[in-house]
């Protein structure tokens, strides 16, 4: 218990350095947002970690509901962000379904914990990923981007990061929103590939992408759903993650 609690602790301390300590990167973070969010706009940002986004969609002087399923990060959620007016935060994973899920926790890594048993069984052995350790479960509520809607309103923008949940969440929306995020990994391109899919089908026509944490676009004009999709499967395993941003015309 003492160890695990140690891993929890460096853990987190590893995630607010690489996520709070870096000023260029925060405003190249509100530069990219900026395209989508206006002051006053709600925002949801699904897998809030550490609250790094929550940071830059409140400099843009949004609303913004933080929904994120690891207890250690809700209680630094709720101690960062806790008494703000204009910050909700929802313990909770999000899904396709609400109920209840297990968590699989990376103390050492809590940015990887997840909700995905194929996202685990996808970075064991993965080049990048050997020495990633999900050592620990538990059981955590599930709601949907729906019943979110239904409880805080139509959000302008909805940020999703949930490590290989991706999919289920987009399986719990039904609901047209002006843009939304979502996270990719060359250890799981199909999860992506599907969520463009789900993005296609939800009538988004114009989509874009950030490589890692460059908070850039890589490409100048919007594309098409095919077309990004052609772009995911072309990279390389090195590439190893980003985001995928759709939105309607």
């Amino acid at each position: 218990m003492v160890l695990e609690g140690f891993r929890t602790v460096r853990g987190i301390s590893r995630s607010l350095c690489i996520y709070y300590g870096d000023r260029s990167r925060a405003a190249a973070m509100d530069r990219l947002y900026g395209s989508f969010v206006r002051r006053g706009d709600l925002v949801f940002d699904i897998g809030a970690h550490v609250g790094d986004r929550v940071a830059s969609f409140r400099r843009l002087g949004a609303r913004i509901v933080a929904v994120e399923p690891q207890p250690a990060m809700v209680k630094l959620l709720r101690l960062f962000y806790g008494r703000r007016a204009d910050i909700a935060i929802e313990a909770a994973a999000v899904g396709r379904l609400a109920g209840q899920t297990s968590l699989m926790i990376n103390a050492e890594n809590p940015t990887v914990s997840t909700a995905s048993p194929a996202f685990v069984s996808a970075a064991r052995d993965a080049p990048g990923w050997e020495n990633q350790h999900w050592r620990k479960s538990v059981s955590v509520p599930v709601t949907t981007l729906d019943a979110l809607i239904g409880k805080h309103g139509t959000p302008a923008f909805i940020k999703i990061d949930v490590e290989g949940f991706e999919e289920e969440a987009l399986l719990g929306l039904s609901r047209r929103v002006k843009a939304l995020s979502f996270e990719f990994t060359t250890i799981q391109r199909q999860i992506a590939i599907a969520c463009i899919e789900r993005c296609v089908a939800l009538h988004y026509t114009r989509f874009n992408a950030a490589l890692g944490e460059s908070q850039t676009f890589v490409n100048a004009d919007w594309v098409g759903g095919e077309e990004i999709a052609r772009w995911l499967a072309g990279l390389p395993h090195a590439a190893n993650s980003g985001d995928i941003y759709a939105a309607l015309d």
